[in-house]
């Protein structure tokens, strides 16, 4: 059993583990895939204090490798569900599971726009991990849509078990798909079924009968990681110690609301992860 989780691998995420780390906490960060990290792409920073003129890549770099030279591992894994148990919580990290006492939710903010369908079936033959949830579908049709290159390496385990992968990717680069797997360049328009279960997915050209289609997002909507998160405009409502509407989850950086600012991103880490502290020691917030 960990004291905390953190998801994300930004600023945020990293500022609160190494403030764990320097409490002496025994702590998990799950980064995800780096590339989906929105500093990646800032061709240049001039407003973060003590660096001038470093872009976005190389700033992050150096964050990390503070946090490398602390003793910190980033873990590459991508949280897909978060389970309250009461009194700790319950990580699924596609094939490994996690538990810890507590959770610090630094995981961006995501702009993904739900498909057509997506919140009706979500649960009823729409998932966001095809890993855990394909099994069920043997010998049945599904599709995946993917906003990345995650996406292929289901999509090619799943076509040794499923009747039939489409593959639906969102972005330019040539998939590298084993030859069972049907790819299909075309825009999807909605995600259909008979109210109980998905049987539908409907694209630009095609319309293709599955059972269960998998969209692999470059962030999963935070809403969807653990039942009972308040939101508030889009972001995840907190207080001034970071605290979510969840007794144990705190929240930090981006998903926690405007502006989207580095040196906001890297504050907020700190106040969560002593927040965090004072939860598991069992002192009040206040």
């Amino acid at each position: 059993m960990l004291d905390v989780i953190v998801i994300g691998g930004g600023p945020a995420a990293l500022s609160a583990a190494l403030n764990l780390k320097i409490r002496n906490k025994s702590f998990l960060v799950l980064g995800g895939n780096e590339k989906v990290t929105g500093l990646m792409k800032a061709p240049q920073v001039d407003n973060y204090l003590g660096f001038k003129e470093i872009s976005g890549k190389d700033l992050l770099e150096s964050f990390k490798r503070h946090a490398e030279g602390m003793g910190i591992e980033i873990n590459q894994g991508k949280a897909y569900n978060i389970l309250d148990m009461g009194d700790y919580f319950a990580v699924n990290a596609g094939s490994e599971y996690y538990d810890a006492r507590s959770i610090i939710l630094a995981t961006g903010h995501g702009k993904a726009n739900y498909l057509k369908g997506e919140r009706e079936y979500l649960g009823k033959g729409i998932g966001y991990c095809a890993t855990c949830d394909g099994p069920l579908y043997k010998g049945k049709p599904i599709a995946i849509i993917s906003e990345n290159e995650e996406g292929e390496e289901e999509a090619n385990f799943l076509s040794e078990i499923c009747a039939a992968v489409y593959y639906l990717p969102a972005y330019a680069a040539q998939p590298k798909l084993k030859e069972g797997v049907k790819l299909l360049r075309e825009r999807v328009l909605s995600i259909e079924g008979d109210g109980s279960k998905v049987n539908k997915l409907v694209a630009e050209q095609s319309e293709l009968q599955v059972n269960a289609v998998f969209i692999i997002r470059n962030v999963i909507p935070v809403s969807q990681l653990i039942e009972g998160l308040e939101m508030e405009e889009g972001s995840i409502r907190v207080n001034r110690s970071m605290g979510t509407s969840i007794p144990g989850v705190f929240a930090c950086g981006d998903c926690a609301g405007k502006p989207y600012q580095i040196a906001k991103a890297v504050g907020e880490g700190s106040v969560a992860a002593l927040s965090a502290v004072k939860y598991l020691d069992g002192k009040s917030l206040e």
